[in-house]
């Protein structure tokens, strides 16, 4: 009979989460965290740039390959108020076989809003990942008046994961390319876009890329790794280069970073974190053993030249705040090449959605300040460094008391576990 009873609860809760949904907002989650007013639409396109160089088929010696490198890219935007809300995505998972269906708010290809602009941000996945890995924060955003596009970087998606170092040399040429082919959209969609005012997310690999593009070049001993990419291709985006330098691109307004991969294994040194030079913020978990959260907080400490912000998950992994909860789909597949596909996208302390209203929160604020000038968004930044340590004092009319100094937006005792630290250019 217990047998039988545990079997229909797993069957109760699989049903429960069958539709894998990525627009969950916790009643626990801070304020920034829901959805905005805007309906959501979604759509693909594929964007491709002539004659690239193909890191995949170029050995150690002779001639450089080439070749037209396709971008296929998922674009979120916010549509008509006409739109009846609700859609699916199908997304392969981390396996490179298995496809999972996805449940959120945006229509498939409903009609933009064309009653005003809306600035762009860029969203670069890990190494392997896929377009759809954060599609919870690129359809919150779209509600709240954002563009987002998220690439499938070649080379570097599930089914289709060669060489790394066709990631090390592509990734913030990917995202430049992405601005520009959705700068040159045209009809109603490339109509709102404020392609002169950008926005770039990136996650592990795609934290790297984005770093680059916000001015770390990289070591020259980097670009020597047996392992990386060959015959000095990576010294594309070495610091000091002419071809580093051309990434510059005041159309990028701030940068956002989870658990950047990349000082961990000397890709950056002083001088390379010093040539950041616009916002940043990083969000990284205090046992992240991928991009070691040392590293992480290396890259904090070294980009002197600009304000940036560090969110830490204490005794979160590799995957703090970034990937979409782990599909249902996933629950029962075997480990893959050493991987296990269920942990791709699992913490084993930390509850995913939690972590991604929190990110929600954080990044609507940060984007909101940079992107739309909105300067009352810097009160959620204005924080004690442990929310842990934060004192919850409202005076008879509930209004927050003087001795408050809990996190703003968050609710009572909603903020144990995370840290934020701010320092400002020259700190």
């Amino acid at each position: 009979m217990r047998a039988i009873s545990t079997a229909l609860a797993l069957i109760g809760a699989t049903a429960a989460f069958a539709e894998n949904r990525i627009d969950i907002v916790r009643p626990d989650a801070p304020a920034l965290a829901a959805y905005g007013d805007h309906k959501i639409g979604v759509t693909s396109m594929i964007f491709t740039n002539p004659d690239q160089i193909d890191v995949v088929n170029t050995g150690a010696e002779g001639e450089i390959a080439r070749y037209d490198r396709s971008l296929t890219v998922e674009i979120w935007y916010p549509a008509v108020a006409e739109t009846q809300a609700g859609g699916t995505l199908t997304a392969l998972l981390r396996d490179g076989v298995t496809e999972a269906v996805l449940t959120g708010q945006a229509a498939r290809d409903a009609l933009p809003d064309t009653s005003g602009t809306f600035p762009l941000v860029v969203v670069s996945h890990g190494y392997p990942g896929n377009r759809f890995l954060m599609a919870p924060l690129a359809e919150n955003l779209a509600s709240k008046g954002y563009v987002v596009a998220a690439i499938d970087h070649p080379d570097s998606t599930y089914d289709d994961q060669t060489a790394f170092g066709s990631t090390l040399v592509n990734r913030p040429w990917d995202q430049r390319f992405v601005i520009d082919q959705m700068g040159a959209l045209e009809g109603d969609l490339g109509g709102i876009i404020q392609d002169d005012n950008v926005a770039i997310i990136g996650y592990s690999m795609g934290g790297y890329g984005a770093l680059i593009y916000a001015g770390a070049g990289v070591t020259p001993v980097s670009t020597t790794y047996e392992w990386g990419a060959p015959q000095g291709l990576l010294e594309r985006n070495m610091m000091g280069t002419d071809s580093h330098a051309a990434l510059a691109d005041d159309r990028v307004k701030a940068f956002v970073a989870f658990g950047p991969w990349g000082n961990n294994a000397g890709f950056w040194d002083a001088d390379g974190l010093a040539g950041v030079n616009k916002p940043l913020m990083l969000i990284a978990g205090s046992v992240d053993d991928i991009s070691q959260y040392d590293a992480i907080r290396g890259i904090f400490e070294g980009t002197v030249n600009t304000t940036r912000h560090l969110l830490t998950f204490e005794n979160a992994n590799h995957n703090a705040g970034a990937p979409m909860p782990a599909p249902v789909e996933s629950y029962g597949l075997p480990a893959a090449d050493g991987w296990f596909p269920f942990g791709h996208y699992a913490d084993a302390v930390w509850d995913t959605t939690k972590m991604n209203n929190i990110s929600q929160h954080f990044i609507t604020g940060y984007l909101d300040l940079h992107l739309k000038e909105d300067s009352d968004k810097a009160a959620y930044f204005d924080l004690i460094l442990s929310g842990g340590d934060g004192v919850w004092a409202v005076d008879d009319n509930g209004d927050h008391a003087a001795e408050h100094t809990y996190w703003t937006g968050f609710r009572q005792r909603s903020a144990f576990g995370l840290m934020f630290e701010t320092r400002t250019a020259r700190e």
